[in-house]
């Protein structure tokens, strides 16, 4: 779901103008939709493209052959509706900082409503001596040509003042201008050399061209002169167009074997070979759809859900984070779980399993019995399940609560259990906790109280330690971490998380039938997952505004075409 955060982050360690106008824009555009939303702006005047636009124009610039492809269809200026404390203009002028460019000045005037930025190729003059340079492509609509003009000699003669040698050429009837700024040391080993130059044209009365490399812009010129040539005349990417929201105001292309390529990637199995990804606000946030596109027919999507789990009953609404859904036996080949795992691959790093590395509590019920949650626990699962972690304040690991409905193989996996712990040396303990009996696995250990008096003997006392307990309630099972949690579990249908009105609004945005929802409380799940995830506090220095107003995200994937993998993560702001 989120591959383009490491293409972003990787550009942003390109030490260029381009990247400070390129990146910089990406992020303004996502904070500016987002960051500014604590307020409920969006219900008294919403942002919508312009209906004529249906993708962008862009596209004809750039090759089949590129890795991502970024664009905005909508003027910036439309998101000064919600800025909030200046956020938007302080976030444009640090960006601009370096440029001597004033955005109100020289780029308002003649910006129109089109904002594209793309990897054209992951290395410019195919010369592994000189290190790996991508080629960035950016495509800004114009409405006043004459003004956009202005602005290249503008940025150029600045750029000259500053030390810059420019140079100017005509190519297939289009004036290129562009500057070369070579490092200090261009003849050093592994050194990129030229990494701070940039180009620009203007094309026609439509668009304003920025590369960072003149051969950028000449072979942007030959796509939109040769339609076979660039990305329009790709029947993966107008698949991918197919799949956008209406109201779709950023969206992102990715041509997954080549980002796979540039980021030094290896995935096991290539299942899907393209990706696009979208953003919608609403009056309730914002929701990030994606759709990935698989090379061949996969495994058809699991159960689908028309209404929320009922299992949530008994899921706290102070949990942090919250699994629910339906036949937990193909949880780990649903369409949910491959959503959740691009997701957590693209922000680990890693190929952990994701419930060691965002549940430990779970993985550590693992090791303490020796179970494995998927053969001797989810296998039986066939109806809803709910899990949830419940914070402790200071205590590192939280409490955990797991809700499955009941089936003819319950009695079996329950006894299989209390085999497990037995054999394990827990001691299972039956008793009452506000009329509902328990059952706990605990385990015993004997504490010594030292005598002080030489003439008497030391005294033991038998102390239990609670592993797990479980109740029988109803329709469902549920297995909790201690007695605290399970209390909470009982008593949660008089504050219950699907009863939560704010889980309700986060639910309503998920398209339905869906496959049931990953729901991440960012205030509470915030350090955990900071910890499982370190490059979260990177994003969250990038997009201050935008994680200052973020209250939760749930995660969900939608559909049942077997070529296709479809979700979202719907973004809850705030008031």
């Amino acid at each position: 779901m989120f591959a383009p955060l490491a293409v972003y982050v990787k550009i942003m360690t390109q030490r260029s103008f381009f990247r400070v106008m390129a990146v910089g824009i990406i992020i303004l555009l996502l904070i500016g939709i987002t960051g500014c939303n604590g307020n409920g702006f969006f219900t008294k005047s919403p942002l919508t493209r312009s209906p004529s636009t249906e993708q962008p124009d862009a596209a004809m610039f750039v090759s089949k052959q590129a890795p991502v492809i970024v664009s905005m269809l909508v003027n910036p200026e439309r998101l000064q509706a919600f800025e909030r404390d200046e956020e938007l203009s302080k976030i444009k002028t640090s960006l601009l900082a370096n440029t001597r460019i004033d955005y109100q000045e020289d780029i308002k005037p003649w910006l129109g409503n089109e904002i594209t930025l793309a990897v054209t190729d992951l290395d410019i003059d195919r010369d592994s001596e000189n290190g790996q340079q991508p080629g960035y492509l950016m495509a800004l609509a114009t409405i006043q040509p004459e003004k956009s003009r202005e602005f290249i000699e503008l940025l150029f003669s600045k750029r000259a003042l500053a030390g810059a040698n420019l140079a100017t050429e005509q190519y297939k009837g289009v004036k290129l201008i562009y500057d070369n700024q070579v490092p200090p040391n261009p003849s050093q080993k592994g050194e990129i050399k030229n990494q701070n130059s940039l180009a620009g044209a203007v094309i026609g009365d439509k668009f304003v061209l920025f590369g960072n490399d003149p051969k950028v812009l000449r072979e942007a010129i030959n796509n939109a002169q040769v339609s076979d040539l660039n990305l329009t005349s790709s029947s993966k990417y107008q698949q991918a167009i197919k799949q956008l929201p209406k109201k779709a105001q950023v969206f992102a292309f990715l041509n997954l074997p080549i980002v796979a390529k540039w980021q030094g990637l290896k995935p096991d199995a290539q299942t899907f070979d393209s990706q696009i990804i979208s953003l919608v606000s609403n009056s309730n946030g914002l929701l990030a759809e994606t759709a990935l596109l698989a090379k061949d027919e996969t495994l058809p999507s699991s159960a689908q859900l028309s209404q929320p789990v009922g299992a949530l009953q008994y899921i706290p609404v102070s949990a942090s984070l919250a699994v629910a859904g339906s036949n937990l036996s193909g949880l780990a080949e649903s369409d949910l779980a491959q959503l959740w795992k691009q997701v957590t691959a693209v922000l680990s790093a890693s190929e952990e399993d994701v419930i060691s590395r965002l549940l430990p509590a779970l993985a550590e019920v693992q090791k303490q019995w020796g179970i494995n949650w998927r053969e001797d626990i989810f296998n039986w699962v066939q109806g809803e399940y709910a899990i949830g972690l419940l914070p402790r304040g200071e205590q590192t690991t939280p409490d955990w609560i797991f809700v499955a409905e009941k089936s003819e193989k319950t009695p079996a996996t329950i006894s299989h259990l209390d085999e497990l712990a037995s054999s394990g040396g827990l001691s299972l303990n039956s008793f009452t906790l506000d009329k509902q009996p328990i059952s706990a696995w605990t385990q015993l250990t004997a504490a010594v109280n030292k005598s002080t008096e030489a003439k008497d003997r030391d005294s033991f006392a038998i102390q239990a330690k609670v592993v797990g307990v479980r109740a029988d309630i109803g329709n469902y099972e549920i297995f909790a971490s201690s007695v605290e949690a399970i209390n909470e579990a009982l008593t949660a249908k008089k504050n219950s998380l699907i009863d939560s009105r704010n889980f309700q609004k986060s639910i309503a945005a998920i398209p339905q039938p869906n496959q049931g929802y990953v729901y991440i409380d960012w205030t509470e799940s915030r350090d955990i997952l900071e910890r499982q995830l370190p490059i979260l506090k990177f994003v969250e220095v990038l997009g201050k505004p935008f994680f200052q107003n973020l209250r939760s995200l749930t995660v969900s994937s939608y559909g049942s075409d077997t070529q296709l993998l479809k979700g979202g993560i719907f973004f809850q702001f705030n008031r």
